[in-house]
């Protein structure tokens, strides 16, 4: 039997894992029976979530510096002033050792160092590179970030000679560059480096990559007011620019502290969805990767593949990963607000807060789903000590043992019986697999009512056929395992009679599985045994023998009323009468045998259509 947690732990380890403050796992997990490597497994895992909340907790103290710097930049006028505030806060972001700004020279197409903040050596501000040449050229031409470890092995752009004697006296070694984009045109290159080798991040990327954005724009602003006060209409589009690009960081930074809170309470996927659609008054839907269909499903494998937005229909969809493997998608469709750069990194960032809550909530329901199947197996167990605080541990799952009163056996290949658990997981009772079957206890004291609910539920959840029987029970010792057999056996028999995707119950079958027991074979050995020769003439004659002693048997054994039913001539019924007393004996209609014969052609009526 599965281990299991007293409540008070499970939370005092959840709050472990979202507090602020640091807690002793360890110590918890010691007022726990576990062996050493599952207590090793789950601090590992607990201290993962705590590094998660801790990691977007303080992406959400970046993104409010961000949305801070972006507002008081917003106040500068004077170009040199702002190239040097740029710097500046850049800087303070990213903590480097040293942090310079490149201007781009479009007549040229050089890149000239404009302002530095940490550098030592005299030749390093005023820096010239030619066109093509080092990693700042790279960062122009590909207008994305490009990073090194070490400067001097880089080989993923062409050396310059001048440039490297500068970076050598500055003693730099690690260095990052991000474009400084104005629509499409390159206005320079923000420089994040550090005199030792260095790993960057992709958390700070994406920071220096934000800030130079909105950083483009208040660059951008200041030189298009500095060249001139005519172009009135240019200015008032730029400072509406500059407005919406504002106003977008602060709907991302709202947006990521509430997706931060998701996280932190233990929200589930559509949470998600909603805030998004919320934050950027928009409809976005979470998409289920099993009913994808083109133009979208095109996108989402576009999005996938490049791990950001990609456009459908006028909207976006960006694919929700767990590494490699996709876990569906979020499709945003236009609304107020117009999809821009910091719109479409919010849905990104989304859709990874939406992936890390499906791995999560997953975690959580296969370990739900373990202790009730756990709990499942011990009720049903003939072993007394399996019952011991049966009835408090299901109290502790949400499960009163005595309000229990229907059991439904549902029959599903095993490929699908997890599925089927995990989709009834919000019934009420007890469910789980056991013998091969899928088991739920319901509150329900209708068996027909609670098969036709479970049967619905699993037959949207797996979309295929789905045969449940229900039983009502009075206790939980002998009884419940014997309605369980009943309902066992009745799964075991319909087949046989042409019942494969249906919601009965056991006691509506109880006939059948008196006689044949759980085994479909002795169906159709019972047939050919009874009426053999009927249904051989039948095959051979194209024949209609058994409906009409169907019918005849159904019209209290009267040649006209059977006549009539089969909208038959009379005469062409007892030929047909004459013909099965031939083949089955004179004898046919005897008490005894024609209560055999008439369950067969009930059988041979249900499993043949006939």
């Amino acid at each position: 039997m599965a281990d299991t947690f007293p409540v008070d732990v499970v939370v005092s380890l959840l709050q472990a894992a979202s507090a602020e403050q640091e807690a002793d796992v360890d110590e918890l997990l010691a007022t726990v029976s576990l062996s050493r490597q599952d207590s090793v497994r789950i601090g590992q895992e607990l201290r993962r979530l705590r590094a998660t909340s801790d990691r977007w907790r303080r992406r959400g103290q970046e993104l409010a510096a961000l949305f801070s710097s972006a507002r008081e930049l917003a106040q500068l006028r004077d170009v040199d002033e702002l190239l040097g505030r740029l710097v500046e806060r850049a800087h303070d972001l990213m903590g480097t050792d040293v942090t310079y700004l490149s201007e781009y020279q479009e007549d040229s197409r050089e890149l000239l160092v404009r302002t530095t903040l940490g550098t030592v050596a005299p030749s390093f501000p005023g820096l010239r590179v030619p066109p093509g040449m080092g990693l700042a050229s790279r960062v122009v031409e590909g207008r994305r970030p490009c990073w090194t470890s070490s400067y001097a092995t880089m080989t993923q752009a062409p050396h310059d000679s001048g440039i490297d004697s500068a970076v050598t006296a500055e003693g730099l070694v690690s260095m990052l560059g991000v474009p400084l984009l104005a629509g499409d045109e390159v206005i320079g290159v923000l420089f994040a480096a550090n005199r030792v080798e260095h790993e960057f991040a992709p958390e700070e990327i994406s920071l220096l990559s934000a800030f130079a954005d909105h950083a483009a724009v208040v660059l951008q602003t200041a030189r298009l007011l500095a060249r001139t006060q005519d172009a009135a209409d240019e200015t008032r589009h730029a400072y509406g620019e500059l407005a919406r690009h504002v106003e977008a960081m602060e709907r991302a930074s709202e947006v990521h502290s509430e997706l931060t809170g998701l996280v932190l309470q233990g929200s589930e996927a559509s949470d998600v969805a909603t805030a998004l659609g919320r934050a950027l008054r928009c409809r976005v839907t979470l998409l289920d990767v099993g009913r994808l269909q083109d133009p979208v499903a095109t996108a989402v494998d576009l999005s996938r593949r490049s791990g950001r937005c990609t456009p459908t229909d006028g909207g976006y969809v960006v694919a929700v990963l767990a590494g490699s493997t996709l876990l569906g998608a979020l499709l945003l469709e236009p609304g107020e607000v117009a999809f821009g750069p910091v719109e479409l990194r919010t849905a990104e960032r989304a859709a990874q807060i939406t992936a890390l809550l499906n791995l999560k909530q997953d975690a959580m329901i296969e370990a739900e789903q373990r202790v009730r199947s756990d709990l499942l197996a011990d009720l049903l167990s003939a072993d007394p000590e399996r019952h011991a605080d049966l009835a408090t541990r299901a109290r502790a799952r949400g499960i009163r043992l005595d309000e229990l009163r229907s059991v439904v056996v549902v029959a599903l290949p095993a490929e699908l019986r997890h599925e089927a658990v995990r989709g009834l997981r919000r019934e009420s009772g007890l469910i789980g697999e056991y013998a091969d079957h899928v088991i739920a206890l319901t509150t329900d004291s209708d068996p027909a009512a609670a098969s036709a609910s479970v049967h619905a539920t699993v037959g949207r959840t797996v979309r295929a056929p789905v045969l449940a029987v229900g039983a009502a029970f009075s206790d939980l010792d002998d009884d419940l395992r014997a309605q369980i057999e009943a309902a066992s056996a009745c799964v075991g028999v319909l087949p046989a009679l042409g019942l494969d995707d249906a919601a009965v119950t056991a006691d509506a079958y109880l006939p059948y599985t008196a006689l044949f027991g759980p085994g479909e074979p002795r169906v159709a050995t019972y047939l050919r045994r009874v009426i053999g020769p009927l249904l051989d003439w039948d095959d051979a004659h194209a024949g209609k023998l058994v409906p009409t002693l169907a019918a005849y048997l159904g019209n209290r054994m009267s040649p006209v009323a059977t006549a009539r039913a089969l909208h038959l001539h009379k005469n062409t019924v007892l030929q047909r009468l004459e013909r099965t007393a031939e083949l089955l004996g004179a004898d046919w209609q005897e008490p005894d045998r024609l209560f055999r014969i008439t369950v067969a052609v009930q059988l041979a009526h249900l499993t043949r259509g006939a």
